[in-house]
């Protein structure tokens, strides 16, 4: 085989809020850890057993502010990204490595308003600005705003 592939799909919630560092020329990154949960029926004894395995979710730029701004502590998020191992040294000189999933794409999984805890007239959830769950990738350019030609809430009754 020629190539080579770093793929990571990657369904949680998120252990925290999205915490951002900013540089110079106005690049940022921003990071979340991430949970995703395994459960199984353990055969010998009969118990079911949970694991949790913690991901450290990388993201930059606008995919950062727009994660920033919208993922809250306990949101479920679909991150598609690649893996990164990172090497530094600590304070006592000691070379450390810490591995990192780069996202290239995600979608926010969890419905609007749910995290908040609010609720409107009939248990439905409460309505919140949160995009709706679109894949999001920062490697595409955006695409201007088109004007809506939609005309349904004109009204020209003359009362």
């Amino acid at each position: 085989m020629a190539g080579t592939i770093n793929k990571v799909i990657l369904i949680g919630h998120t252990g925290d809020d999205v915490k951002m560092n900013y540089f110079e020329g106005g690049n940022c990154i921003g990071r979340f850890p991430l949970a995703t949960n395994e459960e199984y029926v353990n055969r010998t004894t009969g118990e079911r057993v949970s694991n949790t395995e913690w991901h450290n979710i990388v993201v930059r730029n606008k995919a950062a502010e727009i994660c920033e701004k919208y993922l809250k502590k306990g949101d479920k998020v679909y991150v598609e990204g690649r893996l990164k191992t990172r090497k530094w040294t600590d304070d006592k000189g000691m070379d450390r490595y810490s591995t990192e999933i780069q996202c290239q794409e995600f979608t926010f999984l969890t419905p609007k308003g749910e995290n908040q805890g609010q609720s409107q007239g009939g248990g439905q959830p409460a309505q919140a600005t949160r995009p709706q769950a679109q894949p999001f990738n920062p490697n595409q350019p955006t695409q201007p705003a088109q004007p809506s030609t939609d005309t349904s809430d004109v009204d020209d009754l003359p009362f």
